[in-house]
């Protein structure tokens, strides 16, 4: 994880970064934004230094407020430290009607935490937001980048029982 006040891309991740802003014509390069603070927030333990943010705005040439305007924007971006399984909870309309609460109070009372918390062994956090995009299949939580559907109380119990126990998806 990059916590030093500076922020550079990986060599690996600088390919990476010349190829996806070489995607974009002359004078479109701020179009890169989305994939380059994707790639600055894995290559940084999931989640966005403003170090990171200031380096994506540099290379692309852009203010850093329009890069922290995509960052805060977006529940894909965090903004701070979070837990090796990012539990996020959608907390709309649809997921509501079908159980979401349920599906929330059960995930906090099983890791001892509320939403926006970390549990004190950094494994788990949990952060609500507004749409995951998956209504037909309510309730949802996206973990990391997993979308598990259609849950209950017992079925989110279960899956964090086997994140507990899984160490090769270690950050």
């Amino acid at each position: 994880m990059n916590k030093s006040k500076d922020f550079y891309f990986s060599a690996d991740n600088m390919k990476k970064a010349d190829e996806i802003i070489s995607r974009y014509p002359e004078g479109k390069q701020a179009s890169a934004v989305l994939p380059l603070l994707d790639m600055a927030q894995r290559q940084s333990g999931n989640w966005l230094p403003e170090a990171a943010m200031e380096y994506v705005a540099k290379m692309l040439n852009m203010p850093v407020v329009k890069v922290h305007e995509v960052a805060t924007f977006y529940s894909m971006f965090n903004l701070k430290p979070v837990g090796q399984h990012h539990i996020k909870m959608c907390r709309t309309t649809p997921c509501w009607l079908r159980g979401g609460d349920e599906i929330k109070q059960a995930c906090c009372k099983k890791l001892g935490i509320e939403a926006g918390e970390t549990t004190a062994d950094g494994k788990f956090t949990i952060t609500e937001v507004e749409c995951l995009g998956a209504c037909s299949n309510a309730p949802v939580v996206q973990i990391n980048d997993d979308y598990h559907e259609n849950l209950d109380p017992k079925s989110i119990s279960d899956l964090i029982d086997d994140l507990s126990k899984d160490t090769k998806n270690a950050r």
